[in-house]
């Protein structure tokens, strides 16, 4: 009996080296994406450790409403239309949204996902710090049934920083093409993706024909941003469109207010920050409104 148990205690030590040994081994050479991950979760993100990625399923995404967006809303129709044609199967385009910071090009990603994802879509986010890492996320999702944005926030490129190669080879240029289920959807402050010096500039040419060349580093730069089949421009607002947003978001929020009192606050707020964008408008109303609803709770 002694030794029957003394064999039993070995058994339980044996299985759980070996549960031990599995999950460092999966670590260490990455896990091919589970089906019911994405029949659970709307979204992922691809995570590295000690050199192996794996997709992470993202269990609370941030939830956007597309209607948000004012002020873009010509690049939002062309963005929506684009996901439209990829979601029902048609040819579609790869994506760049550029332009100034918290005009909603990230926000537009998300409201995608709202708007799609009980439709077979799904977001995968990838950091550009993971970009050698793209023929490995494709593999993953090649086969999966459903339709998947692989979404790059910020992408930029300085000089010297040799990733974009592996982006623009993905993108257009390499043996092996991207699935079809799969759209890459970048963001961008900068249109060209690159960093441009002077000196690229100053490489340009006029030809025998008197035609203007680009120089070959100007020319590298383009090459990037023209491999995305659709290019959106996300641009800064005047004035009468932020207090258009601001007014937006204060009716939605049910915040109440003079018209002439929010306007001149939310002028003040957007001076203090230097900034009239989408963002800073609803971090505007997002404030007010809370100041509200305290104020009205000390008054109870």
């Amino acid at each position: 009996m002694g030794a029957l148990r003394s064999l039993i205690r070995s058994l339980i030590r044996l299985e759980r080296v070996l549960d031990l040994m599995e999950r460092v081994l999966g670590e260490r050479t990455g896990r091919r994406a589970e089906p019911e991950m994405f029949q659970r979760h709307l979204a992922a993100r691809w995570a590295v450790a000690h050199g192996a990625g794996r997709l992470i399923p993202i269990v609370a995404p941030d939830p956007f409403d597309l209607e948000d967006l004012v002020g873009v809303e010509r690049s939002v129709t062309r963005l929506v239309d684009n996901i439209e044609q990829f979601v029902e199967g048609y040819t579609y385009n790869h994506t760049l949204l550029y332009g100034d910071r918290g005009t909603g090009k990230s926000s537009a990603v998300k409201g995608l996902l709202s708007r799609f994802g009980g439709r077979g879509l799904r977001v995968v986010e990838l950091h550009k710090d993971h970009l050698e890492d793209l023929p490995d996320v494709f593999d993953q999702l090649r086969e999966l049934p459903w339709r998947f944005l692989l979404f790059c926030d910020d992408l930029s490129f300085d000089s010297g920083d040799s990733r974009h190669r592996e982006l623009k080879a993905a993108l257009q240029g390499s043996l092996v093409a991207p699935p079809s289920n799969v759209c890459l959807v970048a963001t961008s402050n900068r249109r060209h993706l690159l960093s441009e010096s002077m000196q690229d500039n100053q490489a340009a040419r006029l030809d025998e024909a008197g035609e203007l060349r680009l120089g070959e580093g100007v020319e590298e730069k383009l090459a990037l941003s023209d491999r995305f089949g659709m290019v959106l421009g996300f641009y800064s607002f005047n004035q009468a469109t932020y207090l258009e947003i601001v007014r937006h978001y204060a009716n939605k929020a049910g915040v109440e207010s003079d018209p002439e009192a929010l306007k001149l606050s939310a002028l003040r707020w957007a001076l203090d920050r230097s900034s009239r964008s989408g963002r800073t408008a609803k971090q505007f109303v997002d404030d007010l409104a809370g100041a509200q609803a305290l104020d009205r709770n000390r008054a109870r």
